[in-house]
């Protein structure tokens, strides 16, 4: 693909998602994810109603009206995407490919992370870290982010989670609001995500496909795993063939769910077919509320 083709896909999902955090996402963002603290901005005139416990004594004291001390969120933060970016995320049967759902998601989050002034930066990893991005403001920036995640051309195909966790933890010293996206077809990342929870704010997005969770009865297919390059006649009639195959991507997702719930992280699934604007709009609520 060549570079007007690339920027004309990587513009295509800036209108999309740009729109949508503008109309959409950013008071809800700015609600759910809140600033550092509260800082002194100014002083003023006290006026019926304002908090006593404010009142600035010795300012009132040299006026001798009564004055009071405003303060205002200390806002800006920084967001950092984790992608997983391994050959699983190629995937799609209904709508479009899991990689496309996660770079449009992605783009939602940082459209709106800029929109208040926080800072984002992103790690694009498979069984090793692929790519780091520092953290930074500006349209530019984040035009850069969805490119790297819709075109990066990753050395490895394997997925390991643990090994992104602990780069994360080795690299941001400071505390971030960390969005995992991936479809977590993967274990043993409890250790780092034991450490990234206890100094972020971590968030899973686990992004799936209809047909990972439940192999449908069409008789004998040709399956190939991107991420192994195995190839392998499957014989979906066989009850015991569809069992196993649900049985391993529940397996996955309920570790994803006894980790994330064991770190108090919160986590959603999001499907390629699903109206993704709906559930993220949802857990914003849900996480201001």
């Amino acid at each position: 693909m060549d570079a007007t083709e690339i920027l004309k896909k990587v513009r295509k999902i800036e209108i999309k998602t740009k729109g949508l955090s503008k109309q959409i996402f950013s008071g809800e963002y700015h609600s759910a994810f809140k600033g550092r603290g509260m800082s002194f901005s100014e002083v003023r005139d006290y006026q019926y109603g304002d908090d006593v416990r404010n009142i600035d004594w010795n300012v009132t004291a040299r006026t001798g009206d009564p004055h009071i001390k405003v303060f205002e969120e200390d806002r800006e933060l920084t967001v950092m995407l984790i992608i997983d970016i391994s050959r699983s995320s190629s995937f799609g049967s209904i709508k479009q490919f899991k990689s496309e759902l996660t770079a449009e998601i992605a783009a939602v989050i940082a459209f709106s992370a800029i929109t208040n002034n926080d800072k984002v930066g992103a790690i694009l990893f498979t069984d090793q870290v692929e790519k780091y991005i520092p953290p930074k403001k500006g349209r530019k920036h984040i035009l850069r982010i969805i490119r790297e995640i819709i075109y990066f051309d990753p050395v490895s195909k394997g997925t390991d989670l643990n090994t992104a966790l602990v780069y994360l933890n080795n690299i941001q010293k400071k505390k971030a609001i960390c969005f995992i996206l991936s479809d977590f077809m993967t274990q043993g990342y409890e250790p780092a995500l034991a450490i990234t929870s206890r100094r972020h704010d971590v968030i899973g997005l686990h992004i799936y496909d209809q047909m990972e969770k439940e192999l449908p009865n069409i008789g004998l297919i040709n399956s190939y795993d991107a991420e192994t390059g195995t190839a392998v006649l499957l014989d979906t009639s066989s009850a015991k063939v569809r069992d196993k195959y649900t049985s391993w991507f529940r397996e996955n997702i309920e570790y994803f769910d006894a980790v994330f719930n064991r770190y108090r992280s919160d986590h959603i699934s999001i499907m390629t077919s699903d109206d993704y604007v709906k559930l993220l709009l949802q857990f914003f609520k849900k996480r201001a509320a």
